[in-house]
């Protein structure tokens, strides 16, 4: 398994970061455009357990899996998520977001993800992986947030 964490400081509000992680799929897709859907199944008091249909296009090709909230807290000065699936039977993914409330104008955002092979021939993949999309992910976040914000 691999796992990388990005962390960055944004010079926007915690609620306005938030809504980009935990808002509507129109938020959503300005910091994952290639979602082009994410569906409720199963919403749980406490969002742990959520499960969502979420599709995802890669080029041509539209991919559909099931997101299930693994760990949610959405406080004024802190806000986790944390996401897994499977994508395409090969890779088992996490995705951890963590927001802290720096001042009314500076958020934290923390990504962590990782990604587990489920098949032995693509864990070669996976010694040539590197944190370029972790990376370009949190400057995204912070370009579109402060953008919003007018920084």
């Amino acid at each position: 398994m691999k796992q990388w964490t990005k962390e960055v400081v944004i010079d926007a509000p915690i609620e306005r970061v938030w809504k980009y992680l935990d808002g509507s799929l129109e938020n959503m897709q300005k910091i994952m455009p290639q979602v082009v859907s994410n569906e409720p199944v199963t919403i749980t008091e406490g969002m742990v357990g959520s499960i969502y249909l979420q599709k995802y296009k890669e080029g041509k090709r539209v991919m559909e899996y099931e997101v299930e909230t693994l760990d949610y807290l959405d406080s004024p000065n802190e806000k986790k998520m944390k996401v897994g699936f499977t994508l395409g039977g090969m890779f088992e993914i996490t995705a951890g977001y963590e927001l802290v409330k720096l001042d009314d104008d500076q958020t934290r955002f923390i990504y962590t993800t990782s990604n587990r092979p489920l098949k032995w021939f693509v864990k070669l993949f996976l010694l040539f992986a590197n944190d370029k999309v972790v990376v370009d992910f949190v400057e995204r976040v912070k370009r579109v947030a402060e953008e919003e914000e007018g920084n």
